[in-house]
């Protein structure tokens, strides 16, 4: 393995601090500074761009992401043992990491924008579908943010890419479809990991597009949540818990109603959105 900067190897790093990684904490380190500045390419050029980091426990993409010319990164670390190590990589790049500790699931994400800005994780597993969803539905869309390249458990990626029709496709393909441009870039072996997790990983690309002004994302998740949560039933069975006429919102969509949710194309889920306040309004209270 070639070196990207004059620091220790990642392995070195993580025998001097006693950086084990702790499966509550969903780590999984990645040792090969060739993949990490592969996935630091993946959204293009980094010069000029501000990068926000969650969980970069030894730095390994950390250090990536500054070889690559990021103009800064800030990383969001829980593990207060990651600190030090982190700490040397400040020093060897001077002025340009700041290190937040604290839970990545409580931080201010659109404060931190600071001109052209990207989201770029190894994400825990234990929290990354749930931080992707908290990106995702972010107000006002498009966010200021450029990108998100993220890794997760292939089994994620695949949902988040998943189109109609697709045994993947549910509410997280519908969100990300509707609201984004989202590819697999690559995936990454289990074997690239210390320790090894029990499943392949994958590298995704999500690129924020403009969507139409004054649809609440909370009632596409509404109209999601709903169609999804008995998925083998008809729609016209499974929306019946939004507690309005379903005929209304099938027309709205252009459904007969026989169909099932994960053959709905996204935009019969935006119609029905558009239709359910009003729906609402002339049913009264559910």
């Amino acid at each position: 393995m070639s070196q990207i900067d004059n620091l220790p190897p990642l392995r070195e790093v993580i025998a001097t601090h006693g950086l084990r990684a702790k499966k509550e904490l969903g780590q999984n380190f990645l040792f090969d500074l060739n993949l990490t500045a592969r996935i630091a390419r993946v959204g293009g050029s980094l010069e000029g761009v501000r990068v926000i980091e969650v969980g970069p426990g030894p730095g390994g993409l950390t250090r990536a992401l500054l070889a690559e010319g990021a103009r800064e990164v800030i990383a969001i670390e829980r593990d207060a043992r990651a600190l030090p190590a982190l700490a040397e990589i400040s020093a060897a790049y001077p002025g340009r990491l700041t290190v937040v500790s604290g839970d990545a699931m409580d931080v201010d994400y659109p404060s931190l924008v600071d001109g052209p800005t990207r989201i770029v994780a190894n994400l825990p597993y234990n929290i990354g579908t749930q931080l992707l969803t908290g990106w995702l539905t972010l107000e006002p869309w498009p966010p200021a943010f450029e990108s998100f390249t993220l890794m997760f458990q292939r089994e994620v990626a695949e949902r988040i890419v998943a189109r109609p029709g697709d045994d993947a496709y549910g509410r997280l393909g519908v969100l990300a479809g509707w609201r984004s441009d989202a590819r697999i870039a690559f995936n990454v072996g289990r074997q690239a990991f210390v320790p090894p997790p029990n499943v392949t990983s994958a590298v995704v690309n999500i690129v924020p597009k403009p969507v139409e002004a004054g649809l609440p994302v909370r009632l596409v998740e509404q109209v999601t949540k709903a169609a999804f949560g008995q998925r083998r039933k008809m729609v016209r069975q499974s929306l019946k818990s939004l507690g309005v006429p379903v005929e209304g919102l099938l027309a709205a969509a252009g459904l007969k109603g026989d169909e099932r949710a994960e053959d709905l194309p996204i935009e019969a889920f935006l119609a029905m959105a558009r239709a359910l306040p009003a729906l609402r309004a002339t049913s009264g209270p559910s």
